[in-house]
């Protein structure tokens, strides 16, 4: 078990290369302000150092809102800021340093306004229902309610995100004024789209869908219940909101 000055006093931090990254992204990127106690408990539980893009996010970052808001990568947290929870909050870490605790499915470190869920693997993804490799990333699509291997580490998605991947990862579930709608987001919300993303008629006509914004946690559940009931498994852990 390391100390935190073990984890946080490193050669080669990551964090002056993130934060170039994101000055020099053609994709709008907001970093926002961390709450330094949170960040620094986050880290220590994780036990990660600040060499890490995870480890940098974390102490340094309150999370990263790309693409006006439509996809948010969590770090140590500014909830109290009035930004994005933690790493720690989403993941229901435990209140005290817990050495034996880890996330049972895979650490949540993003959503997308859609539901959709950016987790990275723990040591066993295939006993617990995930694709790709231990420490890889995986997304849960909001349109088709599975998890898809990403086939990258978490820094290397960090780099994608803000080398517009998310253009790619998006294309056909972005509608005329997508981000027009996702800007006027508060940070605890999503979109709610009807008919559902994963029907007929939203797949033929995504523009002529219903959409409004509420609760992150409501797309979410809405998400996981449906996957349940109707297939095509039960998606686990998606995230505390």
């Amino acid at each position: 078990m390391r100390e935190i000055d073990q984890l946080v006093q490193v050669d080669d931090p990551a964090w002056p290369d993130i934060r170039a990254a994101c000055a020099a992204s053609d994709v709008p990127v907001r970093v926002l302000p961390v709450d330094p106690e949170d960040g620094r408990r986050c880290l220590l539980q994780m036990q990660v150092t600040a060499r890490s893009a995870l480890g940098a996010l974390t102490l340094h970052c309150g999370g990263l809102v790309l693409d006006d808001g439509w996809v948010r990568v969590y770090g140590g947290g500014s909830e109290s800021l009035g930004g994005l929870p933690s790493l720690g909050r989403v993941n229901r870490f435990p209140s005290a340093l817990d050495p034996a605790w880890h996330p049972a499915t895979g650490l949540v470190v993003g959503h997308d306004v859609l539901g959709g869920v950016f987790a990275l693997n723990g040591h066993d993804p295939a006993g617990e229902g995930r694709p790709g490799l231990p420490g890889q990333m995986t997304w849960f699509a909001p349109d088709t309610l599975e998890w898809e291997a990403l086939e990258v580490g978490h820094s290397a998605w960090v780099s994608w995100l803000l080398s517009d991947g998310p253009g790619a990862l998006y294309e056909g579930l972005r509608w005329p004024g997508w981000r027009e709608e996702s800007a006027a987001l508060t940070p605890s919300q999503g979109i709610a789209v009807y008919p559902f993303l994963w029907s007929e008629q939203a797949r033929a006509d995504l523009a002529a869908t219903s959409r409004k914004a509420v609760p992150m946690r409501e797309v979410l559940g809405v998400a996981a219940d449906f996957a349940r009931q109707a297939g095509p498994a039960d998606p686990g852990f998606l995230g505390e909101m």
